[in-house]
């Protein structure tokens, strides 16, 4: 009775009506921090900008007390630069931000009754024999199975472990689309690869999601969700986009799984996720599917590159 009286005295505390709601947003200084930032701003959010390493407990617990929010963003990760293969060779520092920073956020958070969205990853899973290409996608409920790079397995192991939090709502992100050529965007990422595998994968809009993520936020959702659009796209069929829309002299070339793990360090995920619960939780709001979503990337995009002066004349070329 008593665990339920205080499940309920943290849910009020996320029900608060919006003009009450205080964000705090840690990892400001990344790629999705800056565009929460941005977003925050334009939707008139009452909103403060984190300084703490998430890994350095007392520095958090000291900006939380200053700030008093009823909502924290984390936002925070290694990831590696210039890719994941970084991490292979920074254990130690990989494990303090996607380990030990996650777990005191959570438990912070826990602790205050502060609603803690935490934007991870779905690179936790790849294809088997239950999960085959164009069959059914991974749950929630599924466990990681894919460990074949030290990013995705501390990753992997941290999930498990948040899901014992009820304050937090992790969102499963997976290979991040953004509108323009930021070299952390999919996109930006395969147009420069000499050569690129075509497997069909769950991807994120952020343009589309991210706002999402507010909803969820606000309406205190908790728990584990794949923050994908709906469906899966092949790494051909985004550059097919590409040409469409942004570069029609672009051309690629293909390769298998097996001849991409002989030129990196870790292993790649790739897979589907099941988009079922993301959708259930948010009945009125529109979620498009991937295909209809990445049309709406590239028509933005040249847009935007036209404006900054990159298309049609300095569009990025292969090293």
């Amino acid at each position: 009775a008593k665990s339920q009286i205080n499940h309920l005295l943290i849910m009020s505390s996320f029900e608060s009506s919006p003009e009450k709601q205080v964000y705090l947003l840690f990892g400001k200084n990344g790629w999705i921090g800056g565009k929460l930032t941005e977003m925050l701003k334009e939707q008139g959010k009452t909103f403060y900008l984190a300084d703490a390493r998430t890994q350095n407990r007392e520095a958090v617990i000291a900006e939380i007390e200053k700030y008093n929010p009823t909502h924290v963003l984390n936002a925070a990760g290694v990831t590696g630069r210039p890719n994941v293969d970084w991490c292979e060779d920074h254990k130690a520092e990989t494990i303090r931000t996607n380990v030990i920073g996650c777990l005191n956020m959570a438990d912070i958070c826990n602790e205050k009754g502060i609603h803690h969205l935490l934007y991870a990853t779905g690179c936790i899973f790849e294809y088997d024999d239950e999960h085959v290409l164009g069959g059914k996608g991974f749950t929630e409920e599924d466990k990681p199975n894919f460990h074949a790079s030290f990013y995705s397995h501390t990753k992997a192991l941290v999930e498990d472990l948040l899901a014992h939090y009820p304050t937090t709502c992790t969102l499963r992100v997976r290979m991040p689309i953004s509108d323009d050529l930021s070299h952390r965007n999919f996109v930006t990422k395969i147009v420069k690869y000499d050569r690129v595998v075509n497997v069909p994968n769950s991807m994120t809009v952020l343009t589309e999601l991210l706002p999402i993520s507010m909803i969820m936020s606000e309406r205190g959702l908790t728990g584990i969700y794949n923050f994908c659009n709906p469906g899966a796209i092949s790494h051909n069929e985004v550059l097919d986009l590409y040409k469409k829309y942004v570069d029609p002299n672009y051309t690629y070339t293909n390769f298998t799984l097996d001849e991409q793990a002989q030129i990196l360090k870790a292993g790649r995920s790739n897979n589907t996720l099941d988009h079922t619960k993301l959708c259930a939780a948010l009945p009125d709001v529109e979620i498009k599917e991937i295909h209809v979503a990445m049309e709406g990337v590239f028509q933005r995009m040249k847009i935007n590159l036209e404006k900054e002066g990159i298309w049609p004349d300095n569009l990025p070329k292969r090293s």
